[in-house]
């Protein structure tokens, strides 16, 4: 624990030294960046020796009122931690070359304050055994994220995502201080809570809450705007781990609520079914690439939360099996997708550096010159896809493999919604890697582009090859995992998890053999080339004599046909200059998919309320002695309620 502390006290002093640099954004850059990576790498000692087991508390009076300064590690906050330092660790590192290599731009150190206290919130958050503690840890990662979401806030767009992202969070905050005030109306020390309403009401409020910060659809709406709004690595620590917290909290607070009722795993299969089926679509769509990612993570939070679906109905129906291999199956899915969205956002982020734009149908052909950002992206879509062998493949299989051992409509309904996300998902990744990495380039923004300094370049190489051992872990890593599953179901976890290992391992042991198969094949290959000429030639270009770059698929046209089957939902609006006359000048077609939920839902809400809070606006009428009455007014009318 005292790891822990060390590791806090670093990044609050780190950042608060960034941000007094300002006159040396060289100095702010290394102190900033320097002090997250030391304080992640102490975290991930404590993060380490607490997944084993047992709890390390710290305790300190604190004179606020409702409860005590309380931090502890158990193996479910070890858990979250370990991805937390980790992935936040290797964005500090790629955030030094990606803040430092903009000459021109204003000082780092107001993002490096904001990023190491984001860090330190979210450890806080994890760690805190107080509701207090709690809600203030939430508050503090809610709002440095904002600060980092509006670090650009010269442009319009930006602007509008910080204030999209405020209201959201804000909003799941009030479900979050109703829950804890139920949760305990004597003590706000977590061991002392004593709810004081219906454990469905408290189910609720927390989904709501916590949902909000995980991206539950119809909570969704932040991510899509925020994700590509902030800084590159600010992006990934966002995406791979702050809407973890979500998960966590709902996790935490199913530890308090007792035995679940079955509509309980119900619900969670048909928001994790209907938010991942509606993620991906609108993923399928994009032509942004960071806003396709951030889809993506709205639909990886739906698989975890259609795991922990399938756990709740094991533990209600009284199939351990079931609940504990929905649950590890989330879990593991929580470590894959910190790590694979991570790589994800920080490869579209050497991607901007490198060509200046993330539309996907101007970009093309980079696998040439950015070699290590191709294969790495490669490596992160193929995991996030869930393709074996990488982790991504196991965290569903073991979803899927609960799921079948109750025969029941509610588990049938989460392979099913399992099965067609996956489809899905693999043809956004096949989409998203093959229009910005491969064929040609389509103008002129990828000339000169090429991989990015060390600093960046080391972290993709270092979490590409992590996803691929976690995926060959699994066997080894699963039965590890007892002692946070054994937490959250109050069950013996070790065997199911033993035996579930069996199968992971035959898969993982066929996707050895026929890696190596390919390798041979390849290494064949480039033998029998060895000393002879090779050329290249055009493919078949329908009888132009001199194809060109524009002629290939875009990201656009490449997703039209399914786009088109499921056009009733996603409602894409097409623009078209059509030609004219015997010879047309330039023509122009293009298409554009807004979030259906935010046009048809959040977007006229907020309208009525802006128009009825600017209603209001006649009471801020500048007079100064009428304030003073209406105050004195008030106290007096609270003063005669009081007294009688």
């Amino acid at each position: 624990m005292t790891l822990l502390l060390v590791a806090l006290g670093l990044l609050v002093a780190s950042g608060t030294a960034a941000l007094l640099c300002r006159r040396s954004p060289r100095a702010a850059n290394l102190i900033g960046a320097g002090g997250a990576a030391a304080a992640c790498a102490l975290g991930l000692i404590p993060a380490v020796v607490g997944l084993g087991g047992g709890e390390a508390k710290f305790d300190l009076a604190w004179p606020v009122p409702g409860g005590s300064l309380s931090l502890a590690i158990d193996p479910l906050t070890a858990f979250f931690l370990l991805p937390l330092f980790a992935l936040c660790g290797l964005a500090a590192v790629y955030g030094a070359g990606y803040l430092g290599g903009r000459p021109g731009r204003r000082s780092p150190g107001a993002p490096w304050f904001f990023f190491n206290w984001l860090v330190a919130g979210m450890v806080v958050v994890v760690t805190a055994r107080n509701a207090v503690l709690f809600l203030l840890a939430w508050e503090v990662m809610s709002l440095a994220s904002y600060f980092l979401v509006t670090h650009e806030d010269e442009r319009p767009e930006v602007r509008e995502a910080g204030w999209t992202y405020l209201v959201a969070t804000h909003f799941g905050n009030a479900c979050l201080i109703a829950l804890f005030a139920l949760l305990g109306p004597r003590s706000l020390d977590f061991a002392d809570f004593a709810p004081a309403a219906p454990a469905g009401l408290l189910f609720v409020l927390a989904l709501i809450g916590f949902g909000t910060k995980a991206g539950f659809v119809p909570l969704h709406v932040w991510l899509p705007e925020a994700h590509p709004a902030a800084p590159s690595h600010v992006s990934a620590v966002m995406s791979g781990v702050m809407i973890k917290m979500g998960i966590y909290g709902l996790l935490r607070t199913l530890t308090w609520l007792g035995p679940p009722p079955l509509w309980w795993g119900g619900l969670l299969i048909g928001i994790g079914a209907a938010s991942g089926l509606f993620a991906v679509l609108f993923a399928l769509a994009q032509g942004d690439l960071k806003r396709l990612l951030a889809y993506s993570s709205v639909e990886n939070t739906s698989i975890i939360a259609l795991g922990l679906g399938v756990g709740l109905v094991g533990l209600h129906t009284g199939t351990p099996g079931v609940a504990i291999l929905g649950f590890a199956g989330a879990l593991l899915h929580v470590w894959t997708h910190a790590l694979g969205k991570g790589l994800l956002f920080l490869g579209a982020g050497a991607v901007l550096h490198a060509t200046g734009t993330r539309e996907m149908d101007r970009l093309g052909g980079l696998s040439r010159s950015m070699p290590l950002t191709s294969a790495t992206f490669l490596v992160g879509a193929a995991a996030v896809a869930g393709l074996p062998p990488l982790s991504g493949f196991f965290s569903e299989f073991l979803i899927l493999y609960g799921a079948v051992q109750h025969a029941g409509l509610h588990s049938l309904a989460a392979m099913v919604a399992l099965a067609l996300m996956s489809g899905l998902a693999a043809a956004v990744f096949v989409r998203a890697f093959g229009s910005v990495f491969l064929g040609a380039a389509r103008d002129g923004t990828v000339r000169g582009a090429h991989d990015p300094g060390a600093a960046m370049r080391a972290p993709l190489a270092i979490l590409a090859p992590a996803l691929l051992v976690l995926g060959l872990a699994t066997p080894v890593l699963v039965p590890a995992l007892a002692p946070v599953v054994e937490q959250l179901v109050s069950l013996p976890a070790q065997r199911d998890l033993d035996a579930a290992s069996a199968p992971l391992a035959v898969v993982v042991l066929g996707s050895v053999v026929l890696m190596a198969l390919v390798a041979l094949i390849a290494g064949g290959r480039r033998l029998l080339l060895a000393g002879r000429t090779v050329g290249s030639a055009v493919t078949w270009d329908c009888g132009y004599a001199h194809p060109t770059a524009r002629m290939q698929y875009t990201a656009s046209s490449f997703a039209q046909p399914l786009t088109a089957l499921f056009g009733p939902v996603l409602r894409t609006r097409e623009t078209a200059d059509a030609p004219r006359g015997l010879f047309p000048d330039a023509v122009s077609f293009a298409t554009r998919t807004p979030d259906a939920v935010r046009e048809r839902v959040w977007r006229p809400l907020f309208a009525h309320v802006s128009g009825a809070l600017h209603a209001m606006h006649r009471l801020q009428h500048g007079r100064l002695h009428l304030y003073v009455i209406s105050i004195a007014l008030t106290l007096v009318v609270l003063l005669l309620w009081r007294l009688s």
